[in-house]
């Protein structure tokens, strides 16, 4: 079987724009996608260099493949389940920073090259100062780009119009400013000079992004099938959902440079993506966080399965409609298209995902996703939500256990143990007051405020209903409590 190259595909050559950190499967499944579908559409007409940012690993599958691959993106959409397979062409080489540093560097002088894009993990947008100019390249993503920044403003005098625009896609808040602090507290430590500092602060742009599509990457196991079925070998094959989401919040407009939403692509350009934000954090992540330990309690593995279960499809409805919906300030129609697409991606036969994995630290989860929706709630009705509620009833059931073991608590589900990760001083307020009465426990839970940031006993009720619900799962256990709260 022939393996996937360039004679196979012809792709169109086009200018190099784009310089992207980072040749990890959800940069090539999400960014890469989406230029590649905006070439076609002819709305962009630009291609992407691919930089191998760090020593670990090698490019060789890229160079044997001439950085041809295939992206399958596979879900659930209108509900039947669906398969679309398609040959990434946008990206047009591939280089090693630390090993071609020379021919990487080179790029800082291309005419072209307008964007730059990264995905280098929440820990690569850093400031270390013991970064060093001298090293080539610097060792951190930030020094990395200062020193390439540097190289460009000195190759092309300074002119304003030789500047980049720095998409960062790190899953941090306001990734953009993050990664501008850096570069600027570089410079400086550098010395290397006011006016390459004034051109970075007029010359370039960093925008700040919020990025959503669950990528499933190589799929080891099943490779040797979907080669069968494509007809060709492909040793970068990337996986996905159908869902994708780019929120991109400009501090200067550069949407007519980089057109993707033109292509009818899930890209929005904005002055303000906290509403985004908000939107995700509080339906998708919500739900996730509210449903999967009752769900586990309740014999469910996956997501799926718990999708399958309709008793916690039920409470997670309820949950996102009735309670989270309310408090959110988009359009209702808007926040309900997005919920629904939330639930087919609940749904995906593809994806095999972890109640267990969704469970880690859940107690920090439960603050940020949670607790701002159960808050609102009350604000607006004066009353509290029933299944938000529940959920903490939920969490101090799964979170139930006296003994820690190798840096887990160790929980049962009848007769068969699972681990509960969260930080040590969680675990151990668990291990200590677990078996303290109902109220007694949700009392100290609930005024806990370095879990919550706040005495949450104050909210009246809260701690007799979230007792109250940690007593129906005492007593009649997980499944029947939850079939009490979704039909009562």
């Amino acid at each position: 079987m022939e393996l996937l190259n360039k004679s196979m595909t012809n792709p169109v050559e086009r200018p190099i724009k784009v310089l992207q950190f980072g040749e990890g499967g959800f940069l090539r499944a999400f960014v890469d996608y989406m230029i590649d579908i905006a070439n076609e559409k002819g709305v962009f007409d630009g291609n992407i260099v691919i930089v191998k940012p760090i020593e670990f690993g090698n490019l060789d599958f890229f160079h044997e493949q001439d950085c041809q691959y295939t992206l399958s993106m596979r879900g659930k959409e209108n509900n039947e389940a669906k398969v679309v397979n398609r040959v990434i062409t946008s990206v047009a080489d591939a280089v090693a920073a630390v090993e071609e540093y020379d021919r990487y560097m080179e790029y800082a002088k291309l005419d072209t090259l307008r964007f730059v894009v990264s995905n280098t993990t929440e820990a690569g947008i850093v400031f270390d100062e013991t970064d060093k100019f001298e090293n080539n390249p610097p060792r951190t993503f930030p020094g990395k780009l200062t020193k390439f920044l540097h190289a460009r403003y000195t190759h092309f005098n300074g002119a304003l119009d030789k500047g980049l625009i720095m998409l960062p896609v790190e899953l941090i808040d306001n990734n953009g400013p993050a990664l501008k602090k850096c570069v600027l507290q570089f410079i400086d430590l550098w010395g290397l000079g006011e006016a390459f500092r004034q051109w970075v602060l007029d010359a370039c742009i960093f925008g700040s992004t919020l990025v959503d599509r669950i990528v499933t990457g190589y799929p080891r196991d099943e490779a040797e099938q979907v080669w069968e079925q494509l007809g060709y070998r492909d040793n970068l094959l990337d996986t996905s959902e159908l869902f994708a989401l780019w929120v991109i919040e400009m501090e200067r407009d550069f949407s007519a440079e980089f057109p993707l939403d033109k292509a009818g692509l899930p890209v929005i350009f904005t002055d303000d993506q906290k509403p985004y934000k908000q939107r995700k954090v509080r339906i998708l992540n919500g739900a996730h966080t509210s449903f999967v330990l009752a769900s586990y309690l309740a014999g469910n593995d996956i997501v799926l399965e718990s999708m399958n279960d309709e008793t916690v499809r039920k409470f997670m409805m309820n949950t996102i409609f009735d309670e989270v919906i309310p408090t959110l300030t988009l359009p209702e129609s808007e926040l309900k298209e997005f919920a629904n697409a939330v639930i087919e991606r609940f749904e995906n036969p593809y994806v095999k995902h972890a109640l267990l994995s969704i469970s880690l630290n859940s107690v920090s989860k439960w603050r940020a996703r949670c607790l701002p929706s159960l808050k609102g709630y009350v604000e607006k009705t004066g009353s509290l939500p029933r299944h938000l509620t529940f959920s903490l009833s939920a969490l101090m059931a799964f979170y139930s256990g006296t003994e820690i073991r190798d840096g887990a608590l160790i929980g049962h589900r009848g007769d068969q143990e699972y681990k509960v990760m969260d930080d040590e001083d969680v675990l151990a307020f668990f291990a200590e007051n677990c078996t303290k009465p109902e109220k007694e426990f949700a009392a100290a839970f609930l005024s806990n405020e370095k879990f919550f940031g706040e005495d949450l006993t104050k909210i009246s009720d809260l701690v007799q209903k979230v007792a109250e619900g940690l007593e129906l799962i005492h007593d009649q256990g997980m499944r029947k409590a939850l079939e009490t709260i979704v039909n009562d």
